[in-house]
């Protein structure tokens, strides 16, 4: 299988664990938080943390745009579909995604809402252009990488004039929450970062320089293939032996410096920054998300229909925000295996498939030490 086959052959896997092996100062523990929910996967599913010496660890981080998704978010996009009788259009992976009340999209679509799961954005415009008569919200999630297909959404729906299609916008941006990580009153201990790699491919590797100058944070951005995260973990672990602090990419098949310049103009036109916007798990985070710029107003959902802010509680003993800003791993929750599992949701990140919690379910829970 070209390009995917090349970044799993064992024999370079052997030889680039024996490479870190030789590489790692064994007085040093070494807390590599992997950003993107690609990354946690990659290393569970392959067992690359099976491949690292005991002293360098993997710390989960937020990387995935439905697990970082509030509960009130979800609150007001089942209100749009009892309150106002609108066909609500969403990716699958936030079907099940917990609400307030233990309720999610999936029930909600069960009671008799019009939800229905879509693929693209244009699986969107068809819909609203097949039911004139009826009002059609896409609810918009993702980092920068789908970011830009919802702003192509509303330029062709301007173009057509379509009337009944609108966007509840929920796309957030990396560097913010990596910032927010950075500087939160309790910091988790990292030493550097594994940057995600379709994101980058978007913004490119320029945003992330800040860090490693104002924060001295090596960032390496990884691929998301087995190889890719170990030589990634690699070069991170020279820049910590070496004192250096810089962006450095792995990823360079897909990612340059400046990133996709074209995708970039189309957001900045549709798109401009929220003052604040909260993630799940890390709070009010400032100038950390998108909304529609005044002259898209008219394809804005939450300015067309009444959407109130909600302020919405956790499941108790859910640890998905510790888990989401690499506090606790998801062996530290209670509720992993018991009460929650992947047919049982309680946090976002047993739903999610680039979850944490999913990750570990599916390829870690029965190592003893993981």
């Amino acid at each position: 299988m070209k390009y995917i086959s090349e970044f799993r052959r064992q024999d370079l896997a052997k030889l680039l664990a024996q490479t870190i092996a030789q590489t790692v100062d064994p007085k040093h523990h070494y807390r590599l938080m992997e950003f993107c929910g690609g990354h946690t996967h990659a290393i569970f599913r392959y067992g690359v943390q099976d491949l690292m010496p005991s002293n360098v660890e993997f710390i989960h981080g937020p990387g995935c745009p439905v697990c970082v998704l509030p509960i009130g978010r979800i609150d007001n996009a089942i209100q749009l579909v009892e309150r106002h009788d609108v066909i609500l259009c969403t990716y699958a992976d936030l079907m099940r995604v917990p609400a307030t009340g233990r309720t999610n999209l999936l029930k909600a679509k069960a009671a008799g809402g019009d939800i229905r799961m879509v693929y693209s954005t244009q699986d969107v415009l068809k819909i609203a252009r097949d039911n004139p008569h009826r009002q059609v919200v896409f609810f918009a999630i993702g980092f920068e990488t789908t970011t830009p297909a919802s702003a192509v959404a509303i330029k062709v729906a301007q173009a057509e004039g379509l009337t009944n299609f609108s966007v509840f916008c929920n796309h957030v941006l990396t560097p913010s929450a990596m910032q927010a990580i950075l500087d939160a009153p309790e910091p988790v201990a990292i030493d550097a970062f594994l940057g995600p790699s379709h994101v980058s491919s978007v913004i490119g590797s320029k945003p992330y320089e800040t860090f490693a100058d104002h924060y001295a944070k090596p960032i390496v951005i990884a691929g998301f293939e087995p190889l890719d995260v170990m030589q990634s973990a690699l070069m991170l672990i020279r820049q910590i032996n070496e004192g250096r602090h810089e962006v450095e990419n792995e990823y360079s098949r897909a990612v340059t410096r400046d990133g996709n310049l074209k995708a970039q103009g189309l957001v900045n036109e549709v798109f401009e920054r929220r003052p604040q916007f909260e993630w799940r798990g890390l709070g009010l985070i400032p100038n950390s998300a998108l909304k529609l710029k005044a002259e898209y107003a008219a394809f804005d959902a939450e300015r067309r229909f009444e959407m109130p802010a909600i302020q919405a509680s956790e499941v108790k003993g859910c640890e998905c925000p510790a888990i989401l800003r690499g506090a606790k791993k998801p062996k530290d929750c209670k509720l992993l295996g018991t009460v929650c599992t992947p047919e049982n949701p309680m946090g976002s990140c047993m739903v999610s498939s680039e979850g944490a919690c999913a990750a570990y379910w599916s390829y870690g829970r029965l190592r003893e030490n993981n």
